[in-house]
C-alpha cells in the first residue's frame, strides 16, 4: 500500500497502530496481488497527497472508486483526463453550469479542485475491477471515519458536501459550529433529479468561504 506523508501522516499515525488497520493493510495487499484492483496502488491515497490537512477547506465525500479500467485515480468523482466523463460527473458539471455559469469541460480530471483545498475523499479507497462496493466492510470505513473526525476537530471553517445516503450518514459526525454541512441527493442519473440538481452547493460553498475570509474555489475545470 502507498504511504501517507506530511501533516496527514502525523494526524493519522494513531490509526496505523490499530489492529483493524493491520488487518486492512494485509487484506488490501493480498487483493492487489491476486485480483485486479483500482485505483493503481500508487494512486490510492491521492486525495491526501493532493490536499494536505492544513489546506482542506472543502470536503466532497464519495462512496468507493470507479471500477472500470483506467477510471479511478484516487480522487472521488474524478478520472484521468483521457478517460470518458462518468455519468455522475456529467451531472456535477451540469449543476455547476446552472449554479456558477461554468462551461462543461471535455475532461473529468478534478486535480484542479484538489490542489485548491477540496478534499475528494471516498469512504472506501479501493475496489475490485467491475465489482462496485466490493471492498466495503474490509476496514476502509473505519479509517475514513477517523479522517472525518480529524477534520471535524479542525479549528477553522470547512464545508462538507454530502451527496447521497452513504455520505449523508456522516453528517452525524460533523458538529463543529465553525463548519458548514451541505446535503443533497447523489448526482448519479438515478437520483440527480431528486434533489441534486438545484442544490446550488458550489455557490453556497463559495459564499461561506468568502464570508469567512477564505479564498473561494475556482470550480471551472478547463478544456484540454
Amino acid at each position: 500500500m502507498a504511504q501517507l506523508s506530511g501533516d496527514w501522516q502525523e494526524a493519522l499515525k494513531g490509526e496505523f497502530r490499530q489492529p483493524y488497520y493491520a488487518k486492512l493493510y494485509q487484506t488490501v495487499a493480498r487483493e492487489y496481488r491476486t485480483a485486479r484492483i483500482y485505483p493503481p496502488p500508487g494512486e490510492m491515497l491521492n486525495a491526501f497527497h493532493f490536499t494536505p490537512l492544513s489546506q482542506v477547506k472543502v470536503v466532497i465525500l464519495g462512496q468507493d472508486p470507479y471500477h472500470e479500467e483506467g477510471q479511478a485515480n484516487g480522487l472521488c468523482f474524478s478520472v484521468r483526463a483521457d478517460v470518458a466523463i462518468p455519468p455522475s460527473l456529467v451531472n456535477i458539471y451540469k449543476e455547476l453550469q446552472e449554479d456558477c455559469g461554468c462551461y462543461i469541460p471535455n475532461n473529468g480530471c478534478l486535480e484542479k479542485w484538489a490542489s485548491q483545498g477540496v478534499l475528494l475523499l471516498n469512504t472506501v479507497l479501493t475496489v475490485r475491477a467491475h465489482q462496485a462496493n466490493s471492498h466495503r466492510g474490509i476496514g476502509w470505513e473505519t479509517f475514513t471515519d477517523a479522517v472525518i473526525r480529524i477534520l471535524n476537530e479542525q479549528d477553522r471553517p470547512i464545508v462538507y458536501l454530502l451527496w447521497g445516503r452513504p455520505a449523508r450518514q456522516k453528517a452525524a459526525m460533523l458538529n463543529n459550529p465553525a463548519q458548514l454541512v451541505l446535503e443533497a441527493a447523489h448526482p448519479s442519473p438515478l437520483s440527480a433529479y431528486h434533489g441534486f440538481f438545484g442544490c446550488r452547493h458550489f455557490s453556497r460553498t463559495n459564499a461561506f468561504l468568502t464570508a469567512n475570509g477564505i479564498e473561494p474555489v475556482d470550480w471551472q475545470i478547463e478544456n484540454i
